[in-house]
């Protein structure tokens, strides 16, 4: 016997008719767009065996590393700065004080709201000629730091108000509620939409691209631009897994930071039984 979803209700034969169709129609049109892209580029060239040539140079490899430690470099700089900066903004809009939450606040929406590419680029041209490096890190801390910040304090709120009336029942101060009792509540809710805001990171370090900042999607372009045929689709079939096998590598270590906090937590909980 057929029961009805509490959610919503049982297509019937009709709407199960429609629904096949049009998920065939879809796969179908999905398909073929693939196949117009894959014809497209089998049109110019670039699956022919002698584009991958290039590849077989020591110094075509050699910029592919190059460009993979300038891409973790700065972004090691940028998530370490966003982190700091977003800490400290977040602490700021929690505050009690009105002129320093109103400041906070205004920083955190106007760099939210301000275009990373533009900011990077202003940098750049402002300060940073010279470095682009740090007209690139400096744009994504205070693009990423704004939006950690964000996250950072919905963590904290997040915690059960009866937590904080607890310590401070005790009389601790106002930085030993937030240090000791809310920030390592709030870190295990919070630790996953912050490794996901660093991965953000790390594939924003793309932009330096654009500042001639030499990441691995600048050497990319070079090694493109420099070898005959202009084999572009090889290039970004080698640079694209690099870009995929960092932000894996950052997502295995988030899991393992949690599941260690997961499993001294219910350390602490026995041990406490």
């Amino acid at each position: 016997m057929r029961t009805a979803s509490v959610l919503y209700d049982v297509p019937g034969p009709r709407a199960r008719t429609r629904n096949l169709i049009l998920g065939v129609v879809g796969l179908l049109g999905i398909a073929g767009l693939f196949w117009y892209v894959i014809s497209s580029f089998a049109d110019a060239g670039q699956f022919e065996a002698a584009l991958w040539s290039p590849f077989e140079y020591a110094g075509v490899q050699q910029r592919f590393v190059d460009g993979a430690l300038d891409t973790l470099k700065a972004f090691g700089l940028a998530a370490v700065g966003s982190l700091v900066l977003g800490s400290l903004l977040a602490v700021g809009r929690l505050s009690d004080h009105f002129a320093v939450r109103v400041t906070s606040t205004v920083v955190v929406q106007f760099f939210r709201a301000m275009p990373l590419v533009i900011m990077v680029f202003a940098l750049y041209r402002a300060a940073f000629g010279a470095q682009p490096m740090w007209a690139l890190v400096i744009g994504l801390t205070l693009y990423n730091g704004a939006v950690q910040a964000e996250i950072i304090r919905s963590g904290i709120n997040a915690v059960p108000r009866g937590q904080a009336e607890a310590a401070y029942a005790l009389g601790l101060r106002k930085t030993q509620v937030m240090g000791i009792v809310l920030v390592p509540q709030a870190v295990r809710s919070m630790l996953p939409a912050i490794i996901g805001q660093l991965v953000v990171t790390l594939k924003d370090t793309s932009l330096g691209y654009i500042i001639t900042y030499p990441e691995l999607l600048w050497q990319m372009k070079l090694i493109a631009s420099n070898s005959d045929g202009y084999p572009y689709i090889p290039v970004v079939l080698v640079g694209a897994p690099i870009y995929i096998a960092m932000c894996l590598a950052l997502d295995g270590l988030a899991r393992w930071i949690e599941s260690r906090g997961r499993r001294g937590t219910t350390r602490r909980s026995t041990t406490a039984a």
